[in-house]
């Protein structure tokens, strides 16, 4: 037993100390690791809206890439393209599985602070075209001068309900089921509010990550909450949504609690759960605005149809004219009514001028999509 145990500590010494060379390769590695960095790139699947999913919204993906080299840019430009498997994110078959990541985003990562980054990529084909999935580039593709001369800016409101572990709503009791709703919307108090953790943990990350975020709040189910990112141009509200929807997954994570932004988690007496999306052009932020809302009011009712089509799946199940929703087979709008379509907040219209709110979009909507539709359907 003695000599196997000072053999072990010869073993360790020689590890410990080593001839020269070997010291200097071990050191040298250290250092080349102390200068690496990560690169979390964030992209979104094919498999929104499949019935695998059940009632978790999980299409956010990312994988981890180490940099052996400092950092010195935020131009999304000057980071390397990458490659997945698509053939396990519904994105491509397994003959032809190789998917392109092209960094479009980049903002510091609060999670591993440090200088890493997260990095939100679009996705392309073998083609190195954008994949059918890519609604990023059908939203890019739409900006023309006409677009940008009107500057158009988004506020998007993302609700979200949280679930513990098997799936019960985040707080409730097992099997049963809380006060009924009233307390909750924007309340303070342990009976009151379920969640509130990771919540604020949520916008501290977003803050820390640089994203326009305007605040959070309770909202009106207990466990279900909501985040502003915006005012933020077209592409900017997407890539902003995107990568704050991944931080609360992974946020998620260190709490054991799963973020839902089914339309209608729980069935019933209940308000679902939204993505309400506020919108402006030049015209209509300028005094006299009001003409310009009320024109893209009335261009919109024309295309309700196509709106709704590609508002979120599941929609049907939240928009009932019922929990502060208008029917989903009608169009209507009206000042502070939130049980329209398309709202004109009140001191928009005491100012004669501002933005719309689009209260349409369920909160599994694509953030590219919902802007993509309003620019179409109002400025072109």
């Amino acid at each position: 037993m003695a000599a196997a145990l000072a053999s072990k500590a010869s073993i360790a010494q020689a590890v410990a100390c080593g001839t020269p060379a070997r010291r200097q390769a071990r050191f040298a590695v250290v250092r080349v690791n102390a200068l690496a960095q990560k690169a979390e790139y964030v992209w979104y699947d094919g498999q929104e809206g499949q019935a695998v999913k059940g009632a978790v919204f999980n299409e956010m993906r990312s994988k981890t890439k180490v940099l052996q080299k400092p950092i010195t840019s935020m131009n999304p430009a000057e980071f390397p393209e990458w490659s997945f498997d698509g053939s396990s994110t519904g994105q491509a078959d397994g003959n032809n599985s190789d998917c392109i990541l092209r960094p479009v985003f980049v903002c510091p990562d609060p999670i591993r602070g440090g200088d890493n980054v997260l990095v939100m990529c679009d996705v392309l084909d073998s083609e190195h075209v954008p994949h059918a999935t890519n609604t990023r580039a059908k939203l890019e593709a739409i900006i023309n001068d006409k677009v940008k001369e009107e500057a158009p800016l988004f506020g998007f409101e993302q609700e979200y309900t949280m679930l513990a572990k098997g799936g019960h709503i985040y707080g409730w009791p097992a099997g049963g089921y809380p006060a009924p709703q009233g307390p909750f919307y924007c309340g303070v108090g342990f009976e009151s509010v379920y969640g509130r953790g990771l919540a604020e943990a949520h916008l501290d990350a977003c803050v820390k990550a640089g994203l326009i975020i305007s605040g959070i709040n309770a909202e009106v189910m207990p466990g279900q909450w909501e985040f502003q990112i915006g005012p933020t141009g077209p592409l900017e509200t997407g890539d902003q949504v995107m990568i704050a929807r991944w931080l609360l997954h992974r946020l998620g994570e260190e709490f054991g609690v799963i973020a839902t932004f089914a339309p209608k988690p729980m069935k019933g007496d209940w308000n679902g759960t939204g993505a309400h999306t506020n919108y402006s052009t030049k015209s209509m932020r300028e005094d006299g605005g009001m003409k310009a809302i009320e024109a893209a009011i009335e261009r919109l009712s024309k295309c309700h149809p196509e709106h709704i089509s590609q508002y979120g799946t599941g929609n049907e199940e939240r928009l009932t004219g019922k929990h502060e929703t208008c029917d989903i087979n009608t169009f209507r709008f009206g000042v502070a009514d939130r049980g329209s379509s398309i709202r004109i907040p009140l001191p928009v219209q005491l100012a004669g001028k501002g933005y719309l709110e689009d209260r349409r979009p369920a909160a599994n909507v694509d953030p590219y999509t919902v802007v993509r539709l309003l620019i179409k359907n109002t400025l072109l």
